[in-house]
């Protein structure tokens, strides 16, 4: 049990000491003086005397920043506050399962979670999850840190649902950005015999034309470089939940598929669903969505077109995490879709392409769009994993809790987490002198995220009202257009059938609070792919001449303010 009632002033200086320790041992770098980073933890230490003792239970996903909190933070949580923090980590999948479970039953089985910001739209509709705004105005207000600094947060608007308030906090973010072999694309043999080619600068590829070129430049063209086979695509295939991340991390969007709006296309969004007065009316064309659209099934059929022409024979066979490490054993040339979250992994010494010195041979960059895409939308996907409370969790358990959430986020440790991870949640760490300093060995990471084009990159948004149920159709589908058993515009017909089934089972069964889906009528495909937006018809040329730009011309135009 919790004790209740006044607490007794106790003797804090042992949890000073070790407070102490940590920050001269750990926590630096940080954008905080020592006086001040001690300063905040004195906070903790007092905030946490009437949960002394007790053992608190949370859960992330595994990834190279969830386990520095869980091997290092929670540890150091636990000396300075007194309370027996154990931080699990486990595959995504099982963290939304394990999120499901305890929203359904209302049996406690953790006391906070790490999960995706894509969940902002199931969280705020169920209402099982505490709005944080209110939290940390109310019951939560004397567990909250005075120092939090909220607007500090890059991803805050993500984990902000329709109704104003804040449902989650970031913990770390990584994108999906462009990857390219920076020294083979300096290369003067190879830039010359790519403009005779294609009659156009080797570069980084503005559109998904010129990243068809390039890929068919490396891996029909070109083939092998110092002896060695190489490939100018990279990307996996295999029938597996992975595979839905591969498109519902904004595919679609980065063909173009969706509206304009930042976060995300209003009123159509990445995933096809169009929403009217924050209510999702449907995924299909015939209901005003754009999932088995044009511009959907293009995104699919290039998937599957690259993959087969231009990726290593095994990439079909492949699975996230199998193919993910792929590019650092030096033969792919480019690849369209790379996490930055393997960040970490493709900078250590003695790797293919990583220099003597020990910068990159690479570079990330912003990634090419699909002809469907116009200015003002947004052009790729970013993960925000963020911690998430929930009314089931008993209220003592839930402060002590949120105490951990916010140390493993306050500006004491963040810049050092960054530093190990390489997932960044705070603009002030983004800026500061450590982040300056290592700029050079992360190949365009800093320079993508202090860039005002990093806008662009965007979690899955409030239209989709229940992540865990609609997500798994995708890779279902997906997969058969990936072996041939259906067409692109079958599969993804199919994938829109299903989606809308879904929302109409959750409107008949009237289980979300609010704004929760109410579908339109069908109506044949050409009344709403004649109306403007989205839905967009067919274009009549679904391969626009390529167009690159040079990469010192990106890094000069972010450091004007410019997004190229």
């Amino acid at each position: 049990m919790f004790p209740t009632g006044p607490v007794q002033a106790e003797d804090i200086s042992g949890y000073m000491r070790a407070a102490e320790k940590w920050v001269d041992s750990e926590f630096n770098p940080s954008t905080l003086s020592r006086a001040e980073q001690l300063k905040e933890l004195e906070w903790f230490i007092k905030a946490a005397a009437p949960y002394r003792g007790q053992s608190i239970n949370v859960v992330s996903e595994t990834i190279t920043t969830h386990e520095y909190e869980s091997k290092v933070l929670a540890k150091a949580f636990s000396e300075i506050t007194g309370i027996k923090l154990k931080h699990d980590l486990i595959q995504e999948g099982d963290v939304i399962e394990k999120l499901q479970t305890q929203m359904q039953s209302g049996r406690n089985i953790y006391d906070a979670y790490v999960n995706d910001s894509d969940l902002i739209g199931t969280h705020f509709r169920y209402g099982k999850v505490v709005p944080l705004s209110d939290w940390m105005a109310g019951e939560g207000k004397e567990v909250t840190l005075p120092t939090l600094d909220v607007k500090d947060f890059i991803g805050i608007s993500f984990t902000t649902s329709p109704d104003g308030k804040i449902y989650q906090l970031p913990d770390q973010q990584f994108a999906n950005l462009y990857w390219f072999r920076y020294d083979w694309f300096q290369r003067p043999d190879l830039k010359k015999k790519f403009k005779q080619l294609y009659g156009y600068e080797l570069g980084v590829p503005v559109n998904w034309s010129a990243y068809e070129d390039i890929a068919d430049f490396f891996s029909n063209k070109v083939k092998t470089i110092d002896g060695q086979r190489v490939y100018g695509h990279m990307d996996y295939g295999k029938k597996d939940p992975s595979l839905g991340w591969r498109f519902t991390d904004a595919w679609l969007s980065m063909a173009g598929a969706g509206d304009k709006g930042i976060p995300n296309g209003k009123p159509v969004d990445e995933w096809g669903i169009r929403v009217e007065n924050c209510r999702p009316v449907g995924s299909s064309v015939e209901r005003g969505g754009a999932t088995n659209g044009p511009a959907a099934v293009y995104s699919l059929t290039k998937y599957v077109d690259w993959m087969k022409k231009y990726a290593p024979p095994e990439a079909s066979g492949m699975t996230f995490s199998e193919a993910g490490p792929v590019p650092a054993q030096g033969n792919i040339a480019q690849q369209i879709f790379w996490y930055t979250a393997f960040t970490a992994d493709m900078t250590k010494p003695g790797l293919p392409v990583v220099n003597a010195d020990g910068t990159p041979k690479w570079r990330m960059a912003p990634s090419p769009h699909g002809p469907y895409w116009e200015e003002g939308m947004k052009l790729g996907y970013q993960d925000a994993g963020s911690w998430t409370l929930l009314k089931s969790t008993p209220v003592e358990r839930r402060k002590a809790a949120w105490l951990y959430a916010q140390f493993v986020v306050s500006k004491t440790v963040s810049l050092k987490k960054t530093l190990v991870g390489l997932t960044p949640i705070r603009e002030s760490d983004l800026q500061s002198e450590a982040m300056t300093k290592v700029a050079p060995k992360l190949g365009g990471l800093v320079e993508f995220y202090r860039s005002p084009a990093r806008v662009a990159w965007t979690p899955t948004g409030t239209n989709v009202p229940d992540y865990p149920k609609l997500a798994q159709l995708w890779w279902q589908n997906v997969a058969e257009a990936v072996t041939g058993e259906k067409t692109p515009q079958q599969a993804m017909d199919s994938l829109a059938a299903q989606q809308d089934r879904v929302m109409q089972r959750l409107e008949r069964a009237k289980v979300q609070k609010t704004c929760g889906p109410k579908l339109n009528p069908k109506k044949d495909a050409s009344y709403w792919l004649s109306q403007p937006g989205s839905p967009k018809p067919k274009l009549a040329n679904e391969k626009p001449k390529g167009e690159t730009v040079p990469y010192e011309q990106l890094l000069q135009a972010w450091s004007h303010g410019r997004v190229r």
